[in-house]
């Protein structure tokens, strides 16, 4: 059944093409005859460079898991209140991003700062190829700006790490066992109604072997908190695996340091100029406000492209 949707959504696309290039055309027509349709032909012309930006885009995507949904957890630095301020200026922006691309942004876990931003965030983004388009957010990401915490108005240098993994289906095997787990459940904190801060229905789950850690509050019920945990869980674990193979691939074809994820993969400068840098393309940006308001698909296509030029020289 996915193989069929795959194919009908390919025949979809080259359908919606062909129309698009006999309006072109057509208008073309009616331009060469007189006709004032400069404003129409500009219009098509733009929905149609977007569109095929898309389909270029969708072009660097063959990763087995590119096409699932995305489990994103963010965490700040070391500094307090300026990383967890940072924290979630981050988590704003993945929330429009995902918006700018029409997909479902689903906020799974919060922990609030204890003055502002966050402490722990993890949040679904539900659409197609949205994993393998968040995947290269992965890192440390670096702001500096003037402190507005700070009463003298110096400049800080925050830091805040993002972790992405695919919401793997059932068809993919994860061995979590029992034994291995302590499941603990506490009082849900944060936005969420009434409901919240009256019983015990969050949910974390330590996966004892790996350290590895995950959470849920949004749902009502501590059954359904429980059950989306352990689906975080195993993505996580999936994630992790995955992460070791291609770090073992990359030594042994000495390219690490052109394609892994660094500590410290893009840096966000707010003063005393404003540009946002990728560390691993050297992107550059001088619209920092756009990216922060969800604008990052230029990164996002710089690393996937340079991400692919890497396999094809190896």
């Amino acid at each position: 059944m996915q193989s069929r949707r795959r194919l009908e959504e390919a025949l979809k696309t080259d359908q919606e093409l062909e129309r698009a290039l006999a309006d072109l055309d057509a208008y073309f027509e009616l331009a060469r005859e007189g006709e004032n349709v400069g404003g129409e032909l500009r219009t098509e012309i733009d929905a149609l460079s977007k569109q095929l930006e898309r389909l270029e885009t969708a072009t660097l995507l063959a990763g087995e898991n590119d096409r699932l949904n995305a489990i994103v957890t963010l965490h700040p630095g070391a500094g307090g209140t300026e990383s967890q301020d940072w924290a979630e200026m981050l988590l704003r922006t993945y929330r429009r991003w995902a918006e700018r691309h029409g997909f479902k942004f689903t906020l799974l876990e919060f922990q609030g700062g204890e003055e502002a931003g966050l402490k722990s965030a993890t949040f679904l983004v539900t659409g197609e190829y949205a994993y393998g388009l968040l995947a290269s957010e992965t890192g440390v990401h670096r702001l500096v700006r003037i402190s507005p915490f700070d009463a003298a108005a110096r400049r800080h240098t925050s830091f805040a790490s993002v972790f992405v993994s695919p919401e793997i289906d059932d068809n993919i095997e994860i061995d979590v066992k029992p034994d291995e787990l302590r499941v603990e459940t506490y009082r849900s904190t944060g936005a969420g109604g009434q409901h919240v801060n009256t019983t015990d229905s969050a949910v974390r789950i330590t996966h004892l072997p790996t350290g590895t850690v995950v959470q849920c509050q949004n749902e009502r019920s501590q059954h359904r908190n429980r059950e989306m945990a352990m689906k975080m869980l195993r993505s996580k674990l999936y994630e992790l695996e995955m992460r070791k193979r291609r770090e073992a691939a990359e030594k042994l074809e000495d390219s690490k340091g052109d394609i892994a994820f660094g500590n410290q993969i893009r840096s966000y400068v707010l003063h005393p100029y404003r540009l946002v840098k990728d560390h691993r393309t050297k992107l550059e940006m001088g619209d920092a406000d756009r990216v922060l308001d969800g604008d990052i698909d230029p990164f996002i296509k710089s690393y996937l492209a340079s991400r692919r030029a890497v396999a094809k020289s190896g």
